[in-house]
C-alpha cells in the first residue's frame, strides 16, 4: 500500500483538467487500496464533510477570476503530514502549492513527482503586455522546476518530447488521465435532444469545452456557421461558457444560422453524458491542450472526432478510422471534414463509433493508474537506495534551507533569462520592473488552470 500527498492549486468544486485528474486518480488508488490526501486551495461551495483533503487558507476569486491563491501559512501542514505519513509527494503545479511540495518533500527526505499538466505560455496573454518576456519566464520556469523533481509524468507523448527539447532531463513517463469510460457510454442522446429542440432526426456537430480564445474558437464558429449553411440538415451543441460566448452567439446571428446553435452551459454528471451521446461529430481546433481529455470522452460515448493535429490530438484520433485528423488548420479542410462524416452510410458510421469506442476503452482512468501507481513504486523504490536522508533535526533542517535556496535559485533564473532579451540595452534583468513581472507573473498564471477550465 503506498500513501500519497497531492498537492494542486485547482480542486473541487472548481471545475477544470487539473481539479477533474487529481479528482479522478485519488478516487481510483484509493479503490486500489492506497491511501491519498490532497492538499488544496479553499474555494467557496467546497464540501464541508469531504474526507482525504486539507486545506489550506486561500485569497478568493484571486484577480476576478473563479480561482483561489493560498495563502503561505508556516506549519499549517506539520501535523497532518505527521498523521499520514507519507511515501511520496506529487505535485501538479511548477509554483505556489508547487513550493510547499518541493519544501516538503526536500524537508522530509521523500520522492517528489510532478505533473506538467499545463502549456502555461498558451495564456500569458490574459496577464501581461510583455507577452514574449512573460512566455519565456512561464517556460524556464516549469522547466527547472521539472528538474528539481524526481520523475515527470507527461499526460501525453507531444508534452514529453516537448518537455525533453526545452531541457527537462529528469525521467519521464507518460500517464494521461483517464476517462471513466462506462460513465460515458450510459449516456442518452434522446433525452437531451428533444430538451434543447434539436429534431431526432438532425445531424448534430457539437463541443465541449471553456469558450475561450486559446481554443481557438473562433475559427471553429466560421468552421461551423459554413457548414450549418451548407447542410440545411445539421445542428451545432456547444456546451460551456467563457468570454467568447457572446461573440460566437454574434457571429452564428450574422451567419444567419443561430437558430440552429445551442448553448446549455456547463453540464456535469449524467447532462454531460448526454451531451457527447447527442453528438453525431466532435469538432475540437484547440491546439493548447497538453492531452485531449474532452477527445476521450466523445469516443467513450460512441462520438467521433474532426479535430486539427496538436498536442493531445495526435495520441488520440486516427485519421479515417475514429474520426478525422487535419494536418493543417483550414476552414474548407475542416468543413470537407464534417461533411465526410455526415455523408457516410449508416454501416460507416457505426464504424467509426464502434472504433472510437475502442480507443477510449484504452485510455481507461484504470489503466492509467495502474501505470501511475508503477511510477510510484518504482522512484520510491530509486530514492531509497540512491537518497537515504540522514536522521536528525539538523539534516532536516539543512534539507530545507536546500529547497528554498532551489526554489529562489529557478525563479531568478527564468526571471533573468526571459526579461534580460526583453531590457533596454545596459539594463539589469533583475531591475524593479523586471522582478516585478516576474513575481506578478507567477502569480497571475495560476489563472490558467481556472481559463482553463471545462465542464466536468
Amino acid at each position: 500500500m503506498l500513501r500519497v500527498v497531492m498537492m494542486t492549486n485547482t480542486y473541487l468544486p472548481h471545475v477544470g483538467g487539473v481539479a477533474r485528474s487529481v479528482e479522478s486518480f485519488s478516487e481510483a488508488l484509493r479503490a486500489m487500496g492506497h491511501e491519498v490526501m490532497v492538499v488544496a486551495p479553499e474555494f467557496p461551495g467546497m464540501d464541508e464533510e469531504e474526507t482525504g483533503v486539507v486545506r489550506v487558507p486561500a485569497i478568493q476569486r484571486f484577480n476576478g477570476s473563479d480561482f483561489s491563491v493560498r495563502l503561505p501559512v508556516p506549519g499549517l501542514l506539520t501535523d497532518p503530514l505527521d498523521r499520514f505519513h507519507p511515501d511520496i509527494i506529487h505535485a501538479h503545479h511548477p509554483f505556489l502549492l508547487g513550493d510547499t511540495a518541493l519544501r516538503v518533500a526536500s524537508g522530509r527526505g521523500l520522492p517528489l513527482v510532478f505533473t506538467h499538466h499545463t502549456l502555461y505560455e498558451e495564456y500569458t496573454h490574459y496577464v501581461s503586455s510583455e507577452s514574449d518576456a512573460i512566455k519565456r519566464f512561464v517556460v524556464d520556469l516549469s522547466t527547472g522546476y521539472a528538474n528539481l523533481c524526481d520523475h515527470v509524468i507527461a499526460p501525453s507523448q507531444s508534452v514529453a518530447a516537448l518537455l525533453q527539447q526545452r531541457g527537462v532531463v529528469t525521467p519521464i513517463t507518460v500517464v494521461p488521465t483517464g476517462v471513466d469510460v462506462v460513465r460515458f457510454t450510459r449516456g442518452s442522446g434522446h433525452d437531451l435532444r428533444p430538451e434543447l429542440g434539436i429534431p431526432t432526426d438532425a445531424f448534430v456537430v457539437g463541443h465541449i469545452g471553456r469558450l475561450a480564445p486559446e481554443k481557438n474558437l473562433m475559427f471553429l464558429t466560421r468552421v461551423v456557421a459554413a457548414f450549418l449553411k451548407a447542410r440545411p440538415e445539421a445542428w451545432f451543441v456547444v456546451a460551456g461558457t467563457g468570454p467568447l460566448e457572446e461573440e460566437m452567439k454574434a457571429y452564428f446571428g450574422a451567419a444567419g444560422v443561430l437558430d440552429r446553435v445551442r448553448f446549455p452551459g456547463i453540464l456535469k454528471g449524467g447532462d454531460l453524458a448526454n451531451a457527447y451521446c447527442c453528438m453525431d461529430v466532435f469538432a475540437f481546433a484547440s491546439q493548447s491542450e497538453t492531452q485531449g481529455i474532452v477527445l476521450v470522452e466523445a469516443m467513450a460515448a460512441g462520438v467521433p472526432v474532426v479535430a486539427v493535429d496538436a498536442n493531445g490530438v495526435r495520441e488520440v484520433v486516427q485519421d479515417g478510422v475514429n474520426g478525422r485528423k487535419l494536418v493543417m488548420e483550414d476552414q474548407d479542410t475542416f468543413c470537407a471534414a464534417l461533411d465526410w462524416i455526415a455523408s457516410l452510410a449508416p454501416e460507416g458510421r457505426a464504424t467509426l463509433a464502434r472504433n472510437a469506442r475502442k480507443t477510449a476503452e484504452g485510455m481507461s482512468i484504470a489503466a492509467s493508474t495502474e501505470r501511475l501507481a508503477a511510477v510510484y513504486g518504482s522512484v520510491i523504490k530509486k530514492k531509497a537506495v540512491w537518497d537515504v536522508p540522514e536522521e536528525g533535526l539538523w539534516q532536516g533542517a539543512m534539507r530545507s534551507i536546500k529547497a528554498e535556496w532551489h526554489i529562489l535559485g529557478n525563479l531568478a533564473h527564468a526571471a533573468g533569462s526571459a526579461f534580460s532579451a526583453s531590457a533596454a540595452p545596459g539594463a539589469s534583468a533583475t531591475s524593479g520592473a523586471s522582478a516585478s513581472s516576474a513575481v506578478s507573473a507567477e502569480l497571475a498564471i495560476v489563472d490558467s488552470e481556472a481559463l482553463e477550465g471545462r465542464p466536468a
